[in-house]
């Protein structure tokens, strides 16, 4: 990423901020500091290696300086970077952990983000903000592509179009394979089923849709479930709680 606010001074918080196009990423990069990812319009993805966080309005992710990682969006949004000098009070946490972004984060990041405001009022918005970021218990989704090209042909064909129902045994003969070696070759390669990875995808590919407001049955039918139904029960799996809770939830956080 290009254009990072330096972090200098008596300044313990910086804000940038980087409107991203459709399907706009940013390379693989890091910072010698920490680092919120905060998106208040649409829904941006984070990745580092193989695991990715989806990100609406509601939260956030903390990234450890010297992290590799990428950041962007699968449509329109405004992605925020809240940069935080080591010591000052700070975290110390040493991997990216989800936040809560409640309403008085969104209202401190607006506050931090003028570039009129004296010393010590800038200084008291960043201790209350340090003072409200929350973890909330939430694991990434890993959707590695396998290195192999038989199983990295059927990701790819997933990606391209999670609705596909095909079986382990019609994504086999695309692959020109055996369903046996294909299963074999996704729990080699990315550590899982066959069947888990491809849920994995489609949780992926459903958040941001979930995110900007399509209804669960359209979700569900865009990501290969018959029924909504169907969905919720895959997604609650999955992610640990329903889409609802996961989109508004703030857990024991004071925002």
């Amino acid at each position: 990423m290009t254009g990072v606010p330096a972090v200098v001074g008596s300044t313990a918080i910086v804000v940038g901020r980087y409107p991203l196009d459709t399907g706009a990423w940013f390379p693989a990069h890091s910072h010698p500091q920490s680092q919120v990812l905060w998106s208040p319009r649409g829904v941006v993805g984070v990745a580092v290696a193989d695991q990715q966080w989806v990100l609406p309005p509601t939260r956030a992710l903390w990234m450890p300086s010297g992290v590799v990682h990428r950041t962007g969006a699968s449509r329109k949004a405004l992605l925020t970077g809240i940069y935080l000098a080591d010591g000052h009070g700070s975290p110390d946490w040493r991997r990216p952990t989800v936040l809560a972004a409640g309403a008085l984060f969104a209202e401190l990041i607006g506050y931090l983000g003028r570039d009129d405001l004296g010393e010590r009022r800038r200084a008291h918005a960043e201790a209350v903000l340090l003072d409200v970021l929350e973890p909330l218990p939430a694991a990434p989704l890993e959707v590695r592509i396998p290195a192999d090209p038989r199983a990295a042909a059927v990701a790819n064909a997933l990606r391209e179009d999670p609705s596909d129902r095909r079986g382990l045994a019609g994504f086999a003969r695309l692959a020109g394979t055996s369903p046996r070696t294909l299963s074999r070759l996704f729990v080699a390669e990315t550590g899982t089923s066959f069947e888990r990875w491809r849920t994995n995808l489609r949780m992926w590919t459903a958040l941001p849709l979930l995110a900007e407001g399509e209804p669960v049955s359209r979700v569900a039918h865009a990501v290969g479930y018959a029924t909504a139904s169907a969905f919720l029960a895959a997604f609650r799996r999955t992610v640990g709680m329903p889409p609802g809770a996961y989109l508004s939830e703030t857990m024991s956080a004071s925002v």
